[in-house]
């Protein structure tokens, strides 16, 4: 059995009568002849992964367990409320969404709030400070 390979970016999703439609956009460089030769209702079997920015596949388990931890990061920093946290438990005065970035990098000793997918430590760290930052506000 021969394998048709090649990469494509997701554009679009949509639901018919039928089924699911989902739609690719293939580099004409990338799009193998094959493909093209098939006749339109030909079925596949279809395999696909996902590739991070790192050219690697992606480990979707990982991107579940730890994507939440940047999203929640951002959202604290809009939060006044998180500020008062911060000044009445750290005391430092945090006055702005990038005054609190900038305090949650120095304090958790990451680069970017988009480390906390691959610093463990730093995450276990800033998971424990949001729960406590929530029975605070209880």
């Amino acid at each position: 059995m021969t394998t048709i390979q090649f990469e494509s970016i997701k554009t679009g999703l949509k639901q018919s009568k039928d089924g699911y439609m989902l739609s690719l956009a293939v580099h004409p460089d990338e799009l193998p002849e094959e493909l093209m030769r098939d006749f339109v209702g030909a079925r596949y079997m279809v395999v696909m992964v996902r590739i991070g920015d790192d050219e690697q596949p992606l480990d979707r388990e990982m991107v579940k367990k730890h994507h939440p931890a940047v999203a929640i990061a951002g959202m604290l920093c809009r939060d006044k409320l998180f500020w008062e946290y911060i000044d009445m438990r750290c005391n430092e005065n945090v006055m702005t969404e990038a005054e609190c970035s900038e305090w949650l990098k120095c304090y958790f000793e990451i680069d970017s709030r988009a480390e906390l997918k691959s610093n463990e430590k730093a995450r276990e760290a800033f998971l424990q400070f949001k729960e406590e930052y929530e029975e605070w506000k209880k």
